[in-house]
């Protein structure tokens, strides 16, 4: 082959249990939902957090594992989204801070799917200074 015929991401699924609960959750986080609409096995709903990236709610296979789809959201204040997300209940670890990178923390949705929030900006000093 000489290239590939993939010429980009179109969205990445997050499996779910319940879509109109999970799209109630991501909509609570500020996702924009772009497309909502029936399809045999339940709905196909597309979100967008902002940027070019699109998610997906997709029913969940029960031989789909939990806890580590690896997507990495972004903010330009991971401080104000920890605290906004951990004041909603939202199951959020601790802010890890190393020089040099940007600031991060994971978290999950109802679902028990894991999700980190990282920073845009690197730490200087590892204080968040």
């Amino acid at each position: 082959m000489d290239g590939t015929p993939i010429t980009g991401i179109r969205a990445v699924s997050i499996p779910v249990n319940d879509q109109d609960e999970a799209l109630r959750f991501y909509r609570s986080l500020g996702f924009t939902v772009l497309r909502d609409a029936p399809t045999p096995n339940g709905r196909w709903i597309e979100l967008a957090p902002g940027g070019d990236v699109v998610v997906t709610l997709e029913p969940a296979d029960p031989a789909v594992h939990r806890g580590s789809i690896g997507i990495r959201f972004t903010s330009d204040d991971v401080d104000a989204a920890h605290a906004a997300m951990a004041a909603e209940g939202i199951d959020v670890d601790e802010i890890l801070r190393w020089p040099g990178t940007p600031a991060m923390f994971a978290w999950r949705d109802p679902d028990g799917n894991a999700f980190s929030l990282t920073g845009t900006v690197p730490e200087m000093d590892g204080t968040g200074s």
